[in-house]
């Protein structure tokens, strides 16, 4: 019986998430998560979504934080229409004919993980002097849809 209980608060525990994990909930019931807050340049921290529309394409990406109402840019990895890099990356169950093979597809659920690497500076910015944050926006075939918006602030140490 000690033998069952220990196993089971070992998986309890072992099923929690970080304590620096953050969560925050869309306009459309849609749940980003991102593993901690607080990063140096370079990390890559682990994003997840859930409860995504996927029938709207997305792009994830690591950007400056605009000003209200504005899609988030610039980014690290720009918008990433080619389904490479690190820093942004295009999810889509149904995208264009020309982008098969480069989106990542939502899962049942509208849900995906990805690894996303921040870094200090995007382009000319200092995301020490900056609010850059881990955003996703509706990609380029619904570029002015901002009920996908959404951000956590990453402080760059």
């Amino acid at each position: 019986m000690k033998k069952i209980l220990i196993a089971l608060v070992v998986i309890a525990v072992s099923a929690m998430p970080s304590a620096n994990a953050v969560s925050v909930k869309g306009s459309q019931g849609q749940i980003l998560s991102v593993s901690k807050t607080t990063a140096k340049n370079g990390t890559i921290l682990t994003v997840s979504g859930e409860y995504f529309d996927e029938t709207v394409g997305i792009y994830l990406a690591f950007c400056v934080v605009p000003k209200k109402g504005m899609p988030p840019t610039p980014c690290g990895g720009g918008v990433n229409k080619a389904g490479l890099g690190e820093a942004s990356f295009w999810i889509s169950s149904n995208p264009p004919a020309y982008a098969v093979g480069l989106t990542q597809e939502f899962l049942p659920g509208g849900r995906f993980t990805q690894k996303v690497k921040v870094s200090k500076r995007i382009g000319k910015f200092d995301c020490t002097k900056v609010k850059c944050a881990i955003t996703v926006r509706a990609d380029h075939l619904r570029s002015n849809d901002r009920t996908s918006d959404l951000f956590i602030p990453i402080i760059i140490k």
